[in-house]
């Protein structure tokens, strides 16, 4: 695999459209190559920015909220049986139908949207000279770093004979939400934990276990805040450092 084919693929990686086996390669060729690297991370910062401008003039929810109460019918006295006509009654179970079609692929849309970004981050950290903005192993010096830098706290679990080192860790904006990017190591591959506030940036339907494209996450939320774990690793890797920070949440 040489730097000229690399560049040819590059709009596909960045896309986490290349199959497995390729998208390996590539994982392997931007570690050693300084170039592709720089190219991989140019690219993906184009493809955020054009994400992060498309959705300048998405309606916030409350607006949706809005529209949903308008399109209720109004609360009236309930007619007689005998009066209820089957041609009027139709037509609102089909709007009713449409509006719940309507809302389960805006919430599918918002969850693929959600982790892709999630993924683009992470991808970005990889390919960056400078990933974290606190370089250290100790959880004791990572965590204390973020005070100040974001609206909230949380606990990081004690990694001893577990096979995950800590790297460190930096601030990261989603959807105009802060949060803390931390960045492990397992076995020389990279995952992020991303902790944000829990909102309505966050349903309860993103909470479990997923696989967009090549990489796998994971999603819990605890005491208001939102955990989310991106990596190329297993589900059982993924799953295995989730119970770890469960843990350190929970004591």
């Amino acid at each position: 695999m040489n730097c000229e084919w690399m560049r040819q693929r590059m709009d596909a990686y960045v896309d986490c459209e290349l199959p497995a086996a390729e998208a390996a390669e590539f994982d392997v060729h931007l570690r050693g190559c300084a170039a592709c690297a720089n190219a991989a991370l140019e690219q993906t910062r184009l493809k955020l920015a054009t994400r992060t401008a498309g959705m300048k003039y998405v309606p916030p929810a409350e607006f949706r909220l809005r529209m949903e109460q308008s399109l209720r019918p109004a609360q009236t006295a309930k007619p007689p049986r005998s009066l209820v006509r089957w041609p009027v009654a139709i037509p609102v179970a089909l709007a009713a139908c449409l509006l719940l079609a309507a809302l389960l692929v805006t919430n599918f849309q918002h969850r693929r949207r959600t982790y892709a970004e999630l993924t683009d981050l992470h991808v970005t950290t990889l390919a960056s000279a400078n990933p974290v903005d606190v370089i250290s192993e100790d959880r004791h010096t990572v965590k204390p770093w973020f005070a100040g830098r974001i609206p909230f706290t949380f606990d990081l679990p004690e990694l001893k004979d577990t096979g995950f080192e800590l790297s460190g860790g930096r601030v990261v904006y989603l959807q105009h939400s802060s949060g803390a990017q931390l960045l492990y190591t397992l076995r020389k591959h990279r995952l992020s934990v991303f902790i944000f506030q829990e909102a309505q940036l966050w349903p309860k339907w993103m909470a479990g276990s997923s696989s967009e494209l090549s990489f796998h996450t994971e999603s819990w939320s605890h005491d208001g805040l939102r955990y989310v774990i991106v990596g190329d690793v297993s589900d059982a890797d993924i799953h295995a450092l989730a119970e770890l920070l469960r843990k350190a949440a929970r004591q």
